[in-house]
C-alpha cells in the first residue's frame, strides 16, 4: 500500500467500470484522484466512496470529446496541484456494427472520444506532468486493437490508434521523462460489454476462448495500471500490457 503517496492522478471515465476501480485502488495506494467522467452523478458516487474509506479525491464533469472540458480541466488540477503524476485515459465508448452501415455521427463520435480524447489530453497535460519528478500516461486499449472482429472494425481501429499513439508518445515524451504505456484488456464485464454479455450462448463462448476460464473483472486491471503508475516501472515506456486471462495468447 501507499505505493502511489503524495501523487496526484487524473482518471477519465471513472464514475464506473474500469476507471472506477482504477480510481479506488489508486485512492488506496495514497494518491490524490482527479475523478473525471461525462456523468456527473457517478463521478461523485466514486468519489463519495473513496472518501468513505479516507482516501482523497475530486469530482468534475469532463467530456473527453470537448477540448473545453479538457481545457477547464488540467486549468483546475493546476490551480490546485501545480502538477499531475498520473494520467490514465480510460473514457470510451462503444459502437457494434458493420462498418458499411456505420454512419458519419456515429464514426464521429467514436474517433473523438476514444482517440482525439486520448491525444488533446496526451497534450494538454504534458506540461503539468513535466512537473513531476515521475510521471506516467497510461492509455486504456484492447486486446482487439490488432485483431479484427465483424461487429467491431470501426471499434478496433480505434484502439488500434490508441496502441499506435502510446508507442509514438513514449518515444517523443522520453526526452520530458514523462513514460507512456498501455494497458488492454480482454473482455471485461462492465457496462460498455453488458449487453453482449448478457446473450447466455456469447458468454459462453468468450469464457471458452479464455485460458483461464473466466472473464474479467474491472479489479482484474488495477495490478497493472499500479504497476505502471508507480516506480515500480521506472524503466517502462512504450509496453503494452495485456489484461485478458490469456485469451489473446490463443486466439
Amino acid at each position: 500500500m501507499n505505493r502511489l503517496s503524495g501523487k496526484i492522478a487524473i482518471v477519465t471515465g471513472s464514475g464506473g467500470g474500469i476507471g472506477r476501480a482504477i480510481a479506488e485502488r489508486f485512492a488506496a495506494e495514497g494518491a490524490h484522484v482527479w475523478v473525471t467522467d461525462i456523468n456527473g452523478e457517478t463521478a461523485e458516487e466514486t468519489v463519495a466512496g473513496i472518501k468513505a474509506k479516507g482516501g482523497a479525491a475530486t469530482a468534475m464533469v469532463v467530456d473527453v470529446s470537448k477540448g473545453q472540458d479538457l481545457t477547464a480541466l488540467i486549468r483546475n488540477v493546476d490551480s490546485q496541484h501545480g502538477y499531475a503524476d498520473i494520467l490514465v485515459n480510460n473514457a470510451g465508448i462503444l459502437v457494434r456494427g458493420e462498418v458499411r452501415q456505420l454512419s458519419d455521427a456515429d464514426w464521429t463520435k467514436l474517433r473523438e472520444v476514444n482517440i482525439d480524447g486520448v491525444l488533446r489530453l496526451c497534450r494538454d497535460a504534458l506540461p503539468l506532468l513535466r512537473k513531476s519528478s515521475s510521471a506516467t500516461i497510461i492509455n486504456i486499449s484492447s486486446i482487439m486493437a490488432d485483431r479484427g472482429l465483424r461487429p467491431l472494425a470501426a471499434y478496433t481501429a480505434t484502439k488500434g490508434a490508441v496502441t499506435a499513439l502510446t508507442k509514438g508518445l513514449a518515444v517523443e515524451y522520453a526526452p520530458f521523462k514523462v513514460r507512456v504505456n498501455a494497458i488492454s484488456p480482454g473482455y471485461i464485464e462492465t457496462a460498455i460489454t453488458d449487453r453482449l454479455l448478457k446473450l447466455p450462448p456469447v458468454k459462453q463462448a468468450l469464457i471458452d476462448k479464455t485460458p483461464m476460464g473466466r472473464l474479467g473483472q474491472p479489479e482484474d486491471l488495477t495490478g497493472a495500471a499500479v504497476f505502471f503508475a508507480s516506480d515500480d516501472s521506472l524503466y517502462c515506456t512504450g509496453s503494452d500490457l495485456a489484461v485478458d486471462g490469456g485469451m489473446g495468447a490463443g486466439l
